[in-house]
């Protein structure tokens, strides 16, 4: 039995001719423990899959379970790290991971409480930053807070929604490892969106692209059989991770990008003409207006001698 599976999901937006079809026939097991990536295109539909996973939207049709138990809204035991760090910025890094501890574990007593965050405030690596607000921290140091409170809920299962996107490439490098560093120690399961196929690589136990959208379905899965910790330097000269990456390259790039959506529309264009440059144009508020065409008034006048 899969620790998660996705049954034929479909999902769209809106009604009628305005509906936007976004999922189709999607199908996904995950095991216990596994780290998992999807890679795809920006659009193609990556964050409305992990959004129907953390229970923050539901499918037209199909099924999500958890540990055999259906998935039918959000709920402490998913824990989602977002792209955009989502730190309420009147709280400290310590009292905004409590806010989430607090309301996951209302009835442990404040000791075990303040022990459990300090635990995970050390493991990213931000002891030194306990007091800071958000406003006082770099990109990185954020995305770590936001790593720790999802962490310190204890969920069953780690989402990871592009959570490196947005930072810059050393930052970016740095908190692969430290992610990295934490599935080893932590073992969770955890699903990682992405659109980076040489991250996805160096962190999954098997990666898997998301076809172009509209009506975009998962392609098939790679497995990533590379000893860890994976070094991304001595990767790069291993034969397999190069097999693995023009694979998934090929995919997205063939079969996994061809979508093609004929569309048709009346378009209604205003009825404007040039300029008439023959006829001396009005003075407004200190400039010469412009005069169209149809603008123009072609009267006799007749003076008395």
């Amino acid at each position: 039995m899969p620790f998660l599976e996705l049954k034929n999901i479909t999902k769209g937006f809106g009604t009628g001719k305005a509906r936007t079809p976004v999922l189709r026939n999607i199908n996904l097991q995950i095991e216990q423990g596994e780290f998992v990536a999807i890679v795809g295109y920006s659009g193609a539909g990556k964050t409305t899959l992990i959004s129907l996973i953390a229970g923050l939207t539901r499918p037209d049709s199909g099924s999500i379970t958890l540990n055999d138990l259906e998935i039918t809204g959000p709920g402490p035991d998913r824990g989602i790290v977002f792209q955009n760090y989502s730190l309420l910025p009147w709280l400290n890094v310590y009292e905004n991971i409590y806010l989430a501890v607090d309301q996951v574990f209302p009835n442990w007593s404040p000791l075990k409480k303040q022990q459990h965050i300090e635990k995970y405030i050390e493991m990213v690596n931000l002891t030194a930053a306990r007091e800071k607000y958000p406003r006082e921290l770099s990109g990185g140091m954020r995305q770590r807070v936001s790593v720790a409170r999802a962490l310190a809920m204890d969920p069953q299962i780690l989402l990871l929604d592009e959570p490196l996107s947005a930072l810059d490439a050393l930052t970016r490098a740095s908190l692969q490892d430290e992610i990295s560093r934490i599935w080893q120690q932590d073992q969770k399961t955890v699903v990682l969106i992405t659109n980076d196929v040489d991250e996805g690589i160096l962190l999954a136990d098997r990666i898997i692209p998301l076809q172009a959208g509209p009506n975009a379905t998962l392609g098939p899965s790679f497995q990533i059989d590379l000893a860890r910790p994976r070094d991304r330097k001595a990767i790069n000269h291993e034969p397999a991770y190069k097999q693995i990456r023009r694979n998934v390259i090929h995919y997205l790039l063939g079969e996994g990008g061809r979508r093609h959506v004929a569309v048709t529309r009346k378009l209604i264009l205003p009825d404007l003409l040039p300029e008439d440059l023959s006829v001396p144009r009005p003075m407004i508020g200190g400039r010469r207006a412009p005069i169209r065409a149809h603008e123009v008034r072609r009267e006799t006048v007749e003076l008395a001698p």
